[in-house]
């Protein structure tokens, strides 16, 4: 499919963008299997352990330098503990967040795999006329762009989205405990800009990758319909009109 005319690119809907959330929902945490949700809850159970391990750590740094101050008797015995206790910090969080992406991967991997047989499945159920239009080559790549997207999706809303808000209110609390609520303001108010500024941009972007999107399924339709119509072609000595159409 061609992009519009007049280079408008719909927008989509929160009503559409809901329902894709209520399908990765749905396969995130599928009905009657016991295990994968239980694999869902501990997966949940090691990110935030990982984030609590990885908010602390400069922590434990902190002390570790404090302890540098004290007395003789605890100069060496104090600030060791603590260096050790920092770096079996940071191997905790590293190792969590290891564990939860292999405890993680076949609930992940099954809903990718589903979500590809239901657009299978609904290609099947379409009519003669439809597949009539020789569209194998970019259906095969709005699959495979579809696959990929919604793996994205689902690392990203599970283990990015989420885990950050969740880190952003344990540092803001932090820092309100230690110094002041001035430090936290300063803090959520960069975040915040930020926040603003992405999705600013992301959204005046998006209008160039639909476009280019688009662009690449017509390429990739074309190549894949001029390969299977290749007697057609050869017996009009036509490849170099092909070519351009591709081109």
């Amino acid at each position: 499919m061609s992009p519009p005319d007049n280079g408008h690119v719909p927008k989509l809907s929160p009503s559409r963008t809901w329902a894709v959330v209520g399908i990765l929902g749905r396969h995130l945490w599928p009905i009657g299997e016991t295990g994968l949700r239980s694999r869902v809850v501990v997966a949940m159970v090691l990110l935030v352990l990982a984030k609590v391990t990885n908010v602390y750590v400069p922590i434990l740094y902190k002390h570790a330098v404090d302890a540098l101050g004290e007395p003789v008797a605890q100069a060496v015995a104090v600030p060791i503990a603590l260096i050790v206790a920092y770096g079996v910090a940071r191997v905790l969080a590293q190792a969590f967040g290891e564990v939860r992406d292999a405890i993680f991967a076949p609930v992940s991997q099954r809903a990718i795999r589903n979500l590809a047989l239901e657009v299978f499945r609904h290609l099947h159920a379409l009519s003669l006329r439809y597949h009539l239009e020789r569209q194998t080559g970019g259906l095969s790549r709005v699959i495979e762009r579809g696959t990929q997207g919604m793996e994205f999706l689902i690392r990203f809303t599970t283990f990015n989205i989420l885990p950050t808000l969740f880190e952003i209110v344990l540092v803001s609390g932090i820092l309100w405990s230690l110094y002041d609520w001035r430090f936290t303001a300063v803090t959520l108010g960069a975040v915040t800009a930020y926040i603003v500024f992405s999705i600013t941009l992301s959204e005046w972007r998006i209008k160039f990758v639909r476009r280019m999107n688009d662009a690449d399924t017509d390429a990739n339709a074309k190549a894949i319909d001029s390969l299977l119509n290749y007697e057609t072609v050869k017996y009009f000595g036509n490849e170099a009109h092909e070519g351009r159409r591709f081109d």
